[in-house]
């Protein structure tokens, strides 16, 4: 009888990557059709006690007005999920188009990445609060200011993945028998980075929620009546120390979100093709 001796690690591995999948698709199922089944209005005041503990009525309890949990947590999950995922792709997309760009050198590469580092060395919350200080806590705006912040980080990963790419032997091939640019970046550079790309993508959304969650707990987010995670956790600081559920369960929330796409994150392919 013989005995294996092949590492066990990537069963653990497919085992993180299952449950951070289930967290993600969880919070993804929230976000898209939670609202639907919410038992009472967002904005709603249902009970005359504040901070009520978890029952039959009200599951998650009440908030800091008597207001039903349960509605406001599928609800600014939605906005948390939503505003994370239109700035991260505007970031990411961006970022991508602009790297590879920039990878072939020459005073668009200079002039992007001058630029991109004067964006990076101003701390991001800071950014974040003079933007939305001066333009108002609007959708747009948090969505706008949130991709501004993170395209630079996008940019720098996909010019540096790119330069790698570019000097390798089936790179100068494709150069030596006359292929156009536009078809090394597509058909040569582009399959070989998306494995880190999706990295990138999945860390800078944990990024994005954690800044927005932020943003929001300075006041600054979703505005009322309606909130995101990060609102509910900064509305309701009052009861931390009764352990009431109205600020521990969206803590949790944000923390099982980031949590779940940072194991999904950990299981993707950090190679492209060869």
């Amino acid at each position: 009888m013989s005995i294996s001796l092949a590492p066990r690690r990537p069963r653990r591995f497919a085992i993180s990557c299952i449950v951070g999948a289930v967290l993600v698709l969880f919070w993804i199922g929230v976000a898209a059709i939670g609202p639907l089944f919410a038992p009472h209005d967002v904005g709603a005041v249902v009970d005359l006690d504040v901070f009520s503990p978890a029952s039959r009525a009200f599951p998650l309890g009440t908030d800091y007005l008597g207001r039903d949990m349960l509605s406001r947590v599928l609800s600014a999950a939605r906005y948390t999920v939503a505003i994370a995922f239109v700035a991260t792709t505007l970031a990411a997309g961006a970022g991508v188009l602009l790297g590879l760009a920039a990878a072939a050198g020459g005073w668009l590469d200079l002039l992007l990445s001058r630029v991109f580092d004067t964006i990076i060395a101003i701390p991001s919350l800071m950014l974040g609060l003079v933007v939305i200080a001066s333009l108002g806590a609007s959708i747009p705006v948090l969505i706008g200011t949130l991709a501004l912040i993170y395209t630079p980080g996008a940019f720098r990963t996909a010019r540096a993945l790119a330069l790698n790419v570019n000097a390798l032997d089936f790179v100068t091939v494709a150069r030596a028998r006359g292929e156009r640019l536009p078809y090394i970046v597509v058909r040569e550079i582009l399959p070989n980075v998306c494995g880190p790309l999706l990295a990138d993508f999945g860390l800078r959304f944990v990024f994005v929620v954690l800044l927005l969650s932020g943003l929001s707990f300075l006041g600054l987010g979703v505005q009322p009546p309606y909130a995101d995670l990060g609102a509910l956790v900064r509305e309701n600081i009052a009861g931390l120390g009764f352990g009431a559920w109205a600020v521990l369960f969206p803590a949790l929330a944000i923390a099982s979100l980031t949590i779940g796409v940072n194991l999904v994150i950990d299981a993707l392919p950090k190679r492209g093709r060869a």
